[in-house]
C-alpha cells in the first residue's frame, strides 16, 4: 500500500475542513487527483490542488454552503465547482466518463466509478488519486511503477487516447521533458509520430500555450529535438530549427537566468523579424509577445557583453538579455544596472541657436550617440554638444 509522503499541503486545516464538508461520514466520496498526487510522490511542491467527487455538482455546492465554504460554479456543465479557501482555491469535479470525442472536445456524462474516471485521463502518472484522510494512493493503470521508472505512458492504447484529443501529442512531449527518461515508451512514440498531422485541426491558441509550457521547462532541448525527428515539430512549427536551443539553455545556466519560453521560441525561429512576426500572428500571441520575438529576431549574432549597456538602453533590458543570451554572451554588465535618462533637452539645443525643426532632432541624436559611446557620462554632454554644433 502506497501513501502520500508528508507535505505541507497535507497539513492544511482549510483542506481538512473541506474534506469534512464534502464527505462528513468518511464514505470515500472525494479524493485528491492528478498533479498534486503525482508531484507529492516525486517530492515536488504541488502548485494546484484538485479533487474529484462522486457527488453531482449541485450536491457539491450544497455541501460547501452547509460547511460555510465559499463556492464558485466555475464549470457546472463539466461538473466543476471551485472552493475558495484561505490557502488557495481547490477545483472539485464530479467523476466523468466520455460519451463522445472528436479529437478536440469530449461529450461527458457524470459517473460514480473512480476507475472509469481515471481511464479518461491521458497518462498513467496523471491517473493517480489519494484518499484525503488516509492519504492512501489508488492506482488503476500502473502509474506508480511508471512514476518510479520516469516513464510517460498513455493509459491503454496510445492511439485511442490521442484521437480523443490531439493536443495530447504535445502534452506527451511536455511530460516527457518534465518527468520522462530514456528510452521513451515505444508505443507512445509510435503513436505521436503516426498521428502528428491531427495537430493541424487544433486551435492555434491551444498549440501556442502547450508549446510555451514545454519551452519554459528547465531543459526542453532534447525533447524538442526528438519532436523534430518524429516529424511532430514540423506539424505545428515548420519554421523551427531545434539545434540552437541547447546552446541557449546552456547560456541561461551560465548566466543564472531563469528559463524563458519566449526567448527559447526566438532561438528556434529564423533571425528574420518579418517571418517571426508571421509565426506570432499564427500562434495568436499578444502584441507584446510578438514585438519581443521580432526584436530578438533582429539580432546580428555579433552582440557582445561589451556593448550590453548600450544595447539595453536602445532596445530595453529584457530584449537586450534576449539578444545577449542568444549570442552566448555574459549578462554581467547588466547586473544591478538600470538605463539612465538622456539629460539633454531640445530647449537647450534651441538656446544654442539651432532653429526649431529637424535640426534639433539630428543634434540630439548625435549627442546621444556620443553619450552612449562614452558610457553615459553626463559630464561629456557639453563637449559633445559643442562638437555636434560645430559639425
Amino acid at each position: 500500500m502506497t501513501t502520500l509522503p508528508p507535505a505541507p499541503w497535507t497539513q492544511r486545516a482549510d483542506l481538512a475542513e473541506l474534506v469534512v464538508a464534502l464527505d462528513p461520514a468518511g464514505e470515500g466520496t472525494c479524493r485528491y487527483v492528478g498533479g498534486v498526487v503525482r508531484d507529492t510522490l516525486l517530492g515536488i511542491v504541488a502548485k494546484d490542488i484538485d479533487m474529484a467527487t462522486t457527488r453531482l455538482p449541485e450536491q457539491t455546492l450544497e455541501r460547501l454552503a452547509a460547511g460555510g465554504i465559499k463556492a464558485v460554479p466555475t464549470g457546472l456543465a463539466h461538473g466543476t465547482v471551485t472552493a475558495v479557501l484561505a490557502g488557495g482555491p481547490v477545483e472539485i469535479t464530479t467523476l466523468r466518463r466520455d460519451v463522445e470525442t472528436d479529437g478536440r472536445h469530449a461529450t461527458v456524462a457524470f459517473s460514480t466509478d473512480w476507475q472509469e474516471d481515471a481511464a479518461r485521463r491521458d497518462f498513467t502518472i496523471n491517473a493517480l488519486s489519494a484518499d484525503p484522510r488516509s492519504l492512501v494512493v489508488y492506482d488503476y493503470f500502473g502509474g506508480l511503477d511508471d512514476l518510479a521508472a520516469r516513464r510517460v505512458r498513455f493509459i491503454g492504447d496510445a492511439e485511442t487516447r490521442i484521437r480523443e484529443d490531439y493536443l495530447r501529442i504535445l502534452r506527451y512531449f511536455r511530460f516527457q521533458a518534465r518527468f520522462g527518461s530514456l528510452p521513451a515508451d515505444a508505443q507512445a512514440e509510435a503513436a505521436v509520430q503516426a498521428l502528428g498531422a491531427g495537430l493541424k485541426g487544433l486551435s492555434r491558441e491551444r498549440i501556442a500555450a502547450e508549446l510555451l509550457n514545454l519551452l519554459g521547462l528547465p531543459d526542453p532541448a532534447p525533447t524538442l529535438a526528438r519532436m523534430a525527428e518524429l516529424g511532430v515539430l514540423a506539424q505545428v512549427l515548420p519554421e523551427a530549427e531545434p539545434a540552437p536551443l541547447a546552446a541557449l539553455v546552456a547560456a541561461e545556466a551560465r548566466a543564472g537566468a531563469a528559463p524563458d519560453a519566449l526567448r527559447r521560441l526566438a532561438a528556434i525561429l529564423p533571425a528574420d523579424p518579418q517571418a517571426v512576426d508571421q509565426v506570432g500572428a499564427r500562434l495568436r500571441l499578444s502584441a507584446a509577445q510578438r514585438k519581443r520575438l521580432a526584436t530578438a529576431a533582429a539580432r546580428t549574432g555579433a552582440e557582445t557583453s561589451a556593448e550590453a549597456r548600450a544595447l539595453a538602453y536602445r532596445i530595453g533590458m529584457d530584449e537586450a538579455r534576449d539578444r545577449l543570451l542568444l549570442a552566448g554572451e555574459s549578462l554581467a554588465p547588466l547586473a544591478g544596472w538600470q538605463p539612465p535618462r538622456f539629460p539633454l533637452k531640445g530647449g537647450e539645443v534651441v538656446a544654442r541657436g539651432v532653429s526649431a525643426g529637424p535640426a534639433i532632432a539630428r543634434t540630439l541624436r548625435t549627442v546621444e550617440d556620443g553619450w552612449i559611446a562614452c558610457q553615459f557620462n553626463d559630464a561629456q554632454i557639453p563637449a559633445l554638444l559643442d562638437a555636434a554644433l560645430a559639425g
